[in-house]
């Protein structure tokens, strides 16, 4: 069974991801964390994101990188935005992504192109997604929680930027599966959309 959870910058879905696999004890993988560790290697390496060679070269990132919590910073994920326009780097992923994806017993993924590109043989493919404005609030208030002094129209800014990049690129743009789920949680607190999700998930599952 796979379970294929998308969407855009701050729409939740990592949150979704994280509980669907610990209520199905399923395994799961942060796609987004792989091209956060591609941009911080560009980084450590003196590269530019912006030229392939250098995100490509960026691809041989230590394993151990992947549990830093400087990934989770706001500087690595517009790295990462940057790094995931390039074919070389999404070529160099696809192979690692595809042998979790198709693991024994299943598993979920948590990305933007996993419905449509990773694994689009997917049981159930998810598209969650809110307004650029609401998603900016969510991550400006997780900021602010950590002390990071930031304005909120900064943040907006950012994202709307950064969905740019991802729903115009030309190799594997963010956009929904045609069979997907697309779960808009704009005016959803995280209980109510998990209740939606796990409903849906569950009415998709084949029968045991």
């Amino acid at each position: 069974m796979i379970i294929a959870v998308d969407g855009p910058t701050a729409s939740g879905k990592g949150t979704i991801a994280r509980r669907l696999a610990a209520h199905l004890d399923l395994p799961l993988l942060d796609t987004g964390l792989l091209y956060r560790a591609v941009g911080q290697q560009v980084w450590l390496n003196g590269g530019n994101p912006d030229v392939e060679a250098d995100a490509v070269t960026a691809c041989e990132f230590d394993d151990e990188l992947l549990a830093d919590d400087i990934l989770r910073s706001e500087d690595v994920g517009g790295l990462a935005s940057r790094v995931s326009v390039h074919p070389g780097v999404r070529k160099k992923l696809f192979e690692r992504q595809r042998i979790f994806a198709t693991q024994p017993g299943g598993a979920i993924l948590d990305g933007r192109d996993i419905g449509t590109v990773i694994a689009p043989e997917a049981d159930v493919k998810l598209f969650i997604t809110a307004s650029v404005q609401e998603r900016a609030r969510r991550r400006w208030l997780e900021m602010t929680d950590r002390g990071i002094e930031v304005q909120l129209a900064e943040v907006e800014a950012d994202i709307a930027r950064r969905d740019a990049r991802d729903i115009n690129r030309t190799d594997a743009p963010l956009k929904a599966a045609p069979d997907a789920l697309i779960i808009d949680t704009t005016s959803f607190d995280r209980d109510q959309v998990f209740e939606t999700v796990l409903e849906a998930v569950e009415q998709t599952l084949p029968e045991q």
